[in-house]
């Protein structure tokens, strides 16, 4: 088969989390899963009747998770500090979080720390404070966490390779991605089968001649799609055409480009994604040699797969 791909599927069939799930493992690293920010940095800082005057600096949040931390030292006599996060989706615009105002702080409890998680939605926070009466003591902190494993990258890589190896078992293309099939003459039937299955569409088909003119043909006009669900996709004559009868060039002349495959991941079949799953795991805890135990040789990753196999000689 001549068969090259032009657009490789931009998702997986599993994600990174759910192959954590699978392998009930959890890698993370906590200094390199932890940054902590100084918001507003600690001092003693002086009367301000406003929230701009000890307006903090910004830190990106967006898919992560993040902790303020209010840390209060003496505030002088008489002295309060209100406080709270506010967030921003492009670090201009500032709004009140709701529900992010922090106790406010007297003689009465400073010396203290006060935590609150931010699980608003917005791109970034910050911490801005109002001192009145006297100048207080106090600094801000953003810790964000990161939840990436120290093993992300291997963990992405082994489940790009189950896929791709489920694809050789099963002679499918799992989710979206475009191929550029080559044909060296038009069939002698009317119809063209593509590789594959999960034909969502064609994309074109172009022939060269002799003199290695390009010519595309018409969909509809010259010819029509089968996309037959998740069997092989077909290109069929319409009635009363012929294929093209031009003397074709001597090297790969006939180019068809099409896209195939599953739109979303969870429209792969459940078995077909178990599989993927048993295959990165099979990689992963046998990472140094598979001469014992190898996901070629797992029966039940066979099995899933067994009936998920196009038959067809390309």
């Amino acid at each position: 088969m001549n068969a090259v791909i032009y657009a490789a599927p931009t998702i997986e069939p599993i994600s990174l989390s759910e192959l954590l799930l699978h392998l009930r493992y959890e890698s993370s690293d906590i200094a390199g899963s932890l940054t902590t920010t100084q918001s507003i940095l600690p001092g003693s800082h002086v009367i301000a009747d406003n929230y701009t005057t000890h307006a903090g600096a910004s830190v990106d949040v967006l898919g992560k998770t993040a902790l303020v931390n209010l840390n209060a030292g003496t505030v002088g006599a008489g002295g309060k500090v209100d406080a709270k996060i506010q967030e921003s989706n492009d670090d201009a615009t500032w709004t009140d979080w709701t529900g992010g105002a922090f106790t406010q702080v007297t003689a009465d409890n400073d010396n203290a720390i006060q935590e609150k998680e931010y699980t608003g939605t917005y791109h970034y926070i910050r911490v801005v404070a109002r001192v009145t009466v006297a100048a207080c003591e106090f600094g801000a902190d953003i810790i964000t966490v990161n939840q990436e494993s120290v093993e992300d990258d291997l963990l992405n890589d082994l489940i790009t390779t189950a896929r791709e190896h489920v694809e050789d078992i099963t002679r499918r293309a799992l989710l979206t991605q475009t191929w550029d099939y080559y044909l060296n003459d038009w069939p002698s039937g009317n119809a063209i089968i593509l590789p594959f299955g999960n034909l969502a569409s064609v994309t074109s088909i172009s022939y060269k001649d002799t003199d290695g003119t390009e010519t595309t043909l018409t969909e509809t006009t010259d010819y029509l799609v089968e996309t037959n669900g998740e069997g092989f996709g077909r290109i069929v004559l319409p009635y009363g055409e012929s294929w093209p009868s031009d003397v074709l060039y001597p090297s790969n002349p006939i180019k068809i480009r099409f896209v195939c495959g599953w739109t979303a991941a969870s429209s792969i079949p459940a078995k077909i994604r178990t599989a993927i799953k048993m295959i990165a795991a099979d990689l992963y805890e046998n990472r140094e040699s598979q001469s014992n135990v190898t996901f070629q040789e797992n029966v039940a990753v066979q099995r899933l797969l067994a009936s998920c196999r196009l038959w067809g000689e390309f």
